[in-house]
Parts: C-alpha cells; sequence; structure tokens
C-alpha cells in the first residue's frame, strides 16, 4: 500500500505524455472516419463510444499498452463501426440488425399502453417531450414517436406529417 498517491516521476511523465498522444490520435480517427461516428446515437453507436472511452482510458493508465496497441484498438473499434455503418445503409438485414424500428407512443391524443410498456416509457415522460414543445395538452398531439436514438419526436396535431416520414414507425395507421 505504499504507493496509493505517488509512484514515480517517469510513471507520471508517462501517463501524461500517452493520454496527449492517444487523445490526438482518437480526435484524428474520429474526425477522418466521418460526421456519422459522432452522430446522435442508437444502441449500437453507444457501445461504440463506451469501449472508445475505455480505450483510451487502458492507454493512459495502463503502462503494460503501448500507444501503437492503443491506436490500434481505436481504428479497429472505429473502422468496424464505420464498416457496418456502411453495410447497413446498403443492406437492409444488416440494417434491421444493428438499429431498432421508432416507436408510436401516442396516436392522435390517445396514449397506447402496449407500446408505452414494451418500450418502458412513462406517460410522464411523454408529457415532458410535449412542454418541451410547447404543448399543454395531449388531445393537441397528433402522434409521439419514440426514435432510434432513444429521444421523443412530438408531432402536433396542426402539424400532421406527410405519411412518408412515418412510414417506418411501429404501429402507425396512416
Amino acid at each position: 500500500m505504499e504507493k496509493i498517491f505517488f509512484d514515480t516521476w517517469e510513471s507520471l511523465f508517462r501517463t501524461f505524455i500517452i493520454t496527449i498522444l492517444a487523445y490526438v490520435v482518437l480526435i484524428f480517427m474520429l474526425r477522418s472516419s466521418g460526421k456519422r461516428t459522432l452522430s446522435k446515437m442508437n444502441a449500437f453507436d453507444f457501445i461504440v463510444t463506451i469501449a472508445l472511452g475505455s480505450s483510451l482510458a487502458t492507454v493512459a493508465l495502463n503502462k503494460n499498452v503501448a500507444l501503437i496497441d492503443g491506436a490500434l484498438a481505436f481504428f479497429l473499434l472505429i473502422y468496424l463501426q464505420y464498416a457496418l455503418t456502411w453495410l447497413s445503409v446498403r443492406e437492409n438485414k444488416i440494417k434491421k440488425l444493428v438499429t431498432s424500428q421508432p416507436s408510436l407512443l401516442l396516436y392522435r391524443g390517445e396514449f397506447l399502453p402496449g407500446a408505452l410498456k414494451k418500450e418502458r416509457i412513462t406517460e410522464e415522460e411523454v408529457y415532458v417531450a410535449a412542454r418541451q414543445k410547447g404543448i399543454t395538452s395531449t388531445a393537441d398531439i397528433h402522434a409521439v414517436v419514440l426514435e432510434t436514438t432513444g429521444t421523443l419526436t412530438v408531432i402536433a396535431a396542426n402539424e400532421t406529417p406527410n405519411s412518408d416520414a412515418m412510414k417506418n414507425v411501429k404501429n402507425y395507421p396512416g
């Protein structure tokens, strides 16, 4: 228990240098992989983000991991995410595997209890989303959709959407 607060100056210097270099490498790789890597996250994107953060921490603090090993881990995670999203744009089967489908939670002022339960969303969460849009009554809502990113989209009754915008929403009757 003698090294709780301080090991050596060399250890501090290594952590300082490796963290800066790993951070720069990670930023460079993220920027070169395109905007999609840093977009609003679905579950898959969230997993990649957590893995990148964990890899950065490991490279910064684990003295047994060299910078090039960490850079390779960053590259593989970013490349795999890029490749999977590239494929999901081109292959519907991959898209269905990687991303969920938006779900209708409220339609024409009426909650859909089965959908709320299945998606583990409370009516209170829907009310919050409605208030954020400036709507005070569910009667003034055409639809509330739980998006693939986990956000709630509120469509006011006076903004009835084109059916094209709602075609992939689960349980949408239009």
